[in-house]
């Protein structure tokens, strides 16, 4: 009988620190970790903005002059996910919106003029954009895409499903909060995973015990900046181009972690119509109110 002992393989990707846990024999967890590993790496390398050799600023180049470009299969699986979260979201989850960070500074406690706003507007919208795969054709200079709110959740999946293929039958994947259980413990003890209380640094609101599947967290607590006491998130609504409110933190669990992150973040984006959304959408999950309000639909132990 084979002795499965926990390996924890710590790195840093896509901005964030992360970390593989595996349970698995001595010999093999480097080689394991290793592909794993690689593949997150793989995919920040194809879809990062701040690499001119990235498919994304391949991408972008097209966008900025209002060309057309072909785009490759995984690509291609992206934008039609992209797409797909676009209509369900009610055009709030939008892949265009990106371009707003040039008005908005976070790094600093001043707000954006109007004005600055307003001049972005015109250039989001995925209804702009011509999607006819493998063919994407911006019809209006100086639009830009941005996947930082789907590739770390696909991520997330990719590295996970390496691991099983692997033969690894429990373990866990951390890529900065998205959270992607392979199995329980080799005992059936599941995973406890603290779901950070959006309000109180370092102090969790629940703790959640996985078996299997996967765990989004979207919060205005991540990125903001405090002016004349209200808070203003980096979730951005591209309707408005303004920070959303209404909601202060949304976990979600499912299947997969591209859907548990894009589930989490539209219901951000929705405000306070997001509660009714989310249970709508069938899917366990936690949310809290600006004001401190809280709701769950959570069992008591999560396996998919």
């Amino acid at each position: 009988m084979k002795i499965l002992k926990l390996f924890s393989f710590p790195f840093g990707a896509m901005g964030t620190a992360c970390t593989l846990h595996i349970y698995c024999t001595r010999g093999r967890a480097n080689k394991v970790a290793g592909y794993a590993i690689s593949e997150v790496l793989r995919i920040e390398a194809r879809y990062s903005r701040y690499r001119a050799d990235s498919v994304l600023s391949e991408i972008n180049r097209a966008a900025a002059s209002g060309a057309a470009i072909d785009v490759d299969e995984e690509t291609a699986g992206i934008l039609d996910y992209a797409y797909s979260c676009y209509r369900k979201s009610g055009k709030l989850f939008d892949i265009t919106s990106g371009i707003l960070r040039r008005a908005w500074n976070f790094s600093r406690p001043i707000l954006p003029e109007q004005e600055e706003i307003d001049k972005l507007l015109p250039l989001i919208g995925l209804e702009k954009i011509i999607w006819a795969p493998p063919r994407l054709t911006f019809t209006i200079p100086g639009m830009e895409l941005d996947f930082g709110g789907i590739c770390k959740e696909y991520a997330s999946d990719r590295a996970a499903n390496l691991c099983k293929e692997q033969g690894i039958d429990h373990g866990l994947v951390d890529l900065g909060g998205d959270i992607n259980v392979i199995g329980p413990n080799p005992g059936g003890e599941p995973w406890h995973i603290d779901i950070r209380h959006p309000a109180i640094p370092d102090t969790p609101i629940a703790t959640l015990n996985v078996e299997r599947g996967s765990l989004a967290t979207s919060g205005n607590y991540e990125r903001y900046i405090d002016v004349d006491g209200k808070r203003y998130c980096h979730i951005l609504n591209p309707l408005t181009g303004w920070p959303v409110r209404g909601l202060a933190s949304v976990s979600v669990l499912a299947p997969q972690c591209l859907v548990a992150g894009s589930v989490s973040t539209i219901a951000m984006l929705k405000e306070k119509d997001g509660i009714r959304w989310l249970s709508e959408m069938g899917l366990p999950h936690l949310w809290v109110g600006d004001d401190g309000e809280t709701g769950k639909i959570l069992p008591e132990r999560l396996l998919f």
